[in-house]
């Protein structure tokens, strides 16, 4: 068994030697005209990137800022295919937790709308996404509603999580673009990672001792 193992290993990287040995002499025989075409194609790519920016930053990407009703919000997702929005309530202290980290990720990641609206003004939404426990977070890629962050069990359970933890957490939907590793939450080390199923409670999700239950 033990060698069939170091057979495998050892196929798997005189594999990715040979892939990069390829690659070196691609870009070995590269001449002055290939050089050029690739510089080029950059260019387009940055512009492109460019012109993308300027135009999430006119849709009002990279602040965080709160929708009035189920109107602005379903006026802003014909603008912004990609979008983090946190139902909250007033009264629940841990949406105050969630407003500090999400003002900070909406500068960073131009490529998502950050927003927050009030569960209780907004009724026909929260019912429509079947919203139950406060705070919840929920992540659109491309014009469909991919996840949820349901109050902070994946999130560790605790109020004093990173807000690289949420950026890891929302990555994990497709909303915004992320560099680092998502099978490995960031902040590991400091908090253990807690992965539990949620469980339904009158067709909504359980909450935890310090989320709100909106049945409540």
């Amino acid at each position: 068994m033990a060698n069939i193992l170091e057979n495998q290993l050892f196929t798997a990287a005189k594999t990715i030697e040979q892939q990069l040995d390829q690659q070196i002499d691609r870009l070995d025989n590269l001449d002055s005209d290939d050089l050029k075409t690739l510089r080029e194609q950059r260019l387009r790519e940055m512009k492109d990137l460019n012109n993308k920016k300027q135009e999430w930053l006119r849709n009002g990407h990279g602040t965080y800022t709160e929708l009035a009703d189920e109107k602005e919000f379903f006026e802003m997702s014909k603008k912004s295919p990609n979008i983090v929005c946190h139902f909250y309530r007033d009264s629940t202290e841990r949406c105050k937790i969630v407003d500090m980290h999400l003002k900070i990720l909406a500068a960073k990641h131009v490529e998502a709308k950050f927003c927050k609206v009030n569960a209780e003004k907004t009724p026909f939404l929260t019912q429509r996404l079947r919203i139950k426990v406060i705070p919840t977070i929920a992540l659109v890629k491309d014009s469909k509603t991919k996840d949820f962050i349901v109050g902070f069990t994946d999130l560790g359970n605790c109020d004093d999580f990173a807000t690289e933890m949420l950026e890891w957490r929302i990555a994990h939907s497709g909303a915004i673009d992320y560099k680092g590793d998502l099978m490995q939450p960031p902040d590991v080390k400091r908090k253990p990672f807690i992965n539990r199923p949620q469980k339904t409670i009158r067709g909504g999700y359980d909450s935890d001792d310090s989320d709100i239950d909106l049945d409540d």
